[in-house]
């Protein structure tokens, strides 16, 4: 016990550092092309409801008036009984006549240059045919016989009558849908009396929201592409406008979206649509996936062997990406996956991994 008193502990060797391995990426500063995605349901971009001036007894048009069916431009919808409209039009046009055929003996024995013109038009005027347009009186005197015999007045009220006639047909103004009806062929339709609503199928349009903030990244010039879960297929459209009253619970504007060719492709009013938008290029810029950044504006990068904590910023904020315009230098090592109980200095080994930065 005395001798082994004397004996010395063994010195205890410290293992040195392990380097942790961690997933890298190179930077490679370049255009980027950002992708501003949003979600939206597809709506006609010109719903209209139909509304009776007229009153009388609904009669069927080209196409069933029944909700959900389609039409072409220029079918009749609808019609409303115009017995009574056609009858008055005649008579206002019977008045016309009687007055002209007055006036025309006076134009000729007065002007007898200007009566072949007058004389034309009357026989001109006919029961079956819209009315011409009156000729121009190319002298005071012959206005003056025109009035005095009530031509003007009662030109005018056949040109009334024809435009109520007009009201009492439905013709479709554009190619679309029949969305709901409020009567049926044979109800009788009163003034005001809302018929049912129709929507215009070849100008589709998706609402989406969007970030003030981003907004100036969207480019107007380019293509905006879509898909759906519910139906299989891509389409393309074309910024149409833009909200000007910001939401204030979101805090953010609708973006209006057109659809090109919507209703030919297999697109129905309602389905849910993804919205790719795409922005104005980023000069020098990276494309970074989100697990990448911590507290919104910081990187870890491997410099000299160890981690390094960078703050960087961002341009624009994709789905699963940023776009990073500063910070950055080419040729970095980026750490891309999720650090946890690291700090800047630990030692580092990178992994490179192939994730593309550039434009798309």
């Amino acid at each position: 016990m005395f001798f082994s008193s004397f004996r010395k502990e063994p010195e205890s060797r410290t293992p040195p550092p392990r380097a942790r391995l961690v997933q890298t990426i190179v930077v490679n500063l370049d255009e980027v092309v950002p992708n501003l995605e949003a979600f939206g349901r597809l709506r006609s971009a010109q719903p209209v409801v139909l509304t009776s001036e007229v009153a009388g007894i609904l009669q069927a048009g080209k196409v069933p008036f029944q909700p959900g069916q389609s039409f072409r431009r220029g079918d009749l919808l609808l019609r409303i009984d115009d017995r009574q409209a056609r009858n008055d039009l005649n008579s206002a046009k019977s008045d016309l006549l009687t007055a002209m055929a007055q006036v025309l003996p006076e134009i000729k024995v007065d002007f007898p240059a200007e009566f072949p013109t007058w004389e034309k038009y009357f026989n001109s005027i006919t029961f079956d045919k819209s009315l011409p347009e009156l000729p121009a009186a190319g002298n005071q005197k012959i206005k003056l016989f025109l009035a005095r015999f009530n031509v003007y007045r009662l030109y005018y009220a056949v040109r009334n009558q024809e435009v109520r006639l007009q009201k009492h047909a439905f013709y479709a103004p554009f190619d679309g849908a029949i969305v709901s009806t409020n009567l049926r062929v044979g109800a009788s339709a009163g003034s005001n009396t809302r018929l049912g609503e129709i929507i215009n199928m070849e100008e589709l349009e998706v609402e989406v929201p969007i970030e003030a903030r981003e907004l100036s990244w969207v480019d107007r010039n380019r293509e905006v592409h879509f898909s759906a879960n519910e139906v299989t297929g891509s389409w393309t459209g074309k910024v149409k406008r833009v909200g000007s009253a910001l939401d204030p619970q979101t805090q953010t504007l609708s973006l209006f979206l057109s659809v090109k060719n919507g209703a030919q492709s297999g697109l129905y009013e309602g389905v849910f649509l993804k919205s790719r938008i795409p922005g104005k290029p980023v000069q020098k810029g990276f494309r970074v996936p989100n697990r990448a950044i911590y507290e919104d504006r910081f990187v870890y990068r491997i410099k000299n062997g160890r981690l390094d904590y960078r703050e960087v910023g961002i341009a624009v904020r994709e789905a699963e990406s940023v776009v990073i315009d500063e910070g950055l230098a080419e040729g970095d090592t980026l750490v891309v996956e999720p650090m946890q109980g690291v700090a800047p200095g630990m030692l580092a080994k990178s992994q490179s991994l192939q994730i593309s930065g550039r434009k798309n």
